[in-house]
């Protein structure tokens, strides 16, 4: 098996997706730690492989066998049936198949649906960071850039999957979330005045955020749960703007796991009413920002020099 390792022997992430594969051949469904331990077992790690923790404290090798799980999973090789267990899939199968010398990140590009992946994320970094895309990061680097897109990959990542979750739940789901943000966002004031009105008689609004106790300044919200490449046109945003005006309202957000057409957002900024335009790329970003959806996983201290210790 070809895989990339580093001095402590331990693969890259695509070095265990050919372990990770074969250990799920049976057909039976494995739990994440469970399949962890067998593709180690697999490559062939140590006890003293296994043992090593990266500077955060966290297992080096679970972590790269749970990138390994996500990428198989967006590239559709593998599914999962329930939140707890990991299948294989045709599409993983034929993978293992016509590649039995190990797996590589290109072999996962030759699939559509991870190729439509990689460009959501592609997408979400762009959105999270203006800063030029790199997979390979330079020694002369300042350490804290390093840091800061090592935490965009992440987020986009994250991003990518965020996305994918609220296409993949029903609207009424999706409808809940944009409340849930914009109450975390701090509308709604401190007792959190907002709910979602969706529904056959929601007059062509999803959700309210009343910003005073009396409700006498309110944001209406409109949620539209939309594939990629559906793209929300003029048409819908002079909806809304009308079902605004049934309600006597002036200000409304429309968010969508989609993107706006330019007429859209052109029309937008020119209307009276005050409309905010959220996309998908936004959307993500204030998802992570105000953790609705994501929960922070580890963290870590960056720490400097003490002068006054020193005085």
């Amino acid at each position: 098996m070809t895989e990339a390792t580093e001095q402590d022997g331990i693969p890259n992430w695509h070095g265990f997706m050919s372990a990770i594969l074969q250990v799920l051949a049976d057909g039976q469904p494995k739990t994440r730690s469970d399949l962890a331990k067998l593709a180690m077992d697999v490559v062939g790690l140590t006890d003293e492989q296994r043992a090593v923790r990266v500077n955060s404290g966290s297992l080096k090798a679970k972590g790269r066998v749970g990138w390994s799980l996500s990428h198989l999973i967006a590239a559709t090789a593998l599914e999962r049936p329930d939140s707890a267990l990991y299948v294989i899939t045709d599409v993983g199968r034929q993978l293992l198949s016509n590649n039995p010398k190990g797996l590589a990140q290109s072999h996962l590009r030759e699939i559509d649906a991870y190729r439509r992946h990689r460009a959501e994320v592609s997408a979400a970094r762009r959105a999270i960071s203006s800063a030029t895309e790199a997979d390979a990061l330079d020694e002369d680097e300042d350490p804290n850039d390093v840091i800061d897109t090592a935490m965009d990959r992440i987020n986009a990542e994250v991003g990518a999957d965020l996305i994918q979750k609220l296409r993949e739940n029903a609207p009424e789901f999706f409808e809940e979330a944009v409340v849930d943000l914009l109450l975390k966002m701090g509308y709604g004031g401190a007792e959190q005045r907002g709910r979602r009105i969706g529904g056959s008689g929601d007059g062509g609004v999803d959700g309210v955020i009343d910003q005073d106790a009396l409700g006498l300044d309110r944001i209406y919200v409109q949620a539209k749960r939309y594939a990629d490449g559906n793209t929300v046109g003029r048409e819908t945003i002079q909806a809304f703007v009308g079902a605004l005006h049934g309600v006597g309202a002036s200000r409304g957000v429309f968010i969508t796991t989609s993107t706006f057409t330019s007429a859209a957002r052109q029309y937008a900024e020119n209307v009276p009413s005050r409309i905010i335009l959220i996309d998908a790329a936004r959307l993500v970003v204030l998802m992570i920002k105000y953790r609705v959806g994501v929960q922070v996983k580890q963290s870590y201290d960056v720490v400097e020099l003490d002068e006054d210790f020193f005085e």
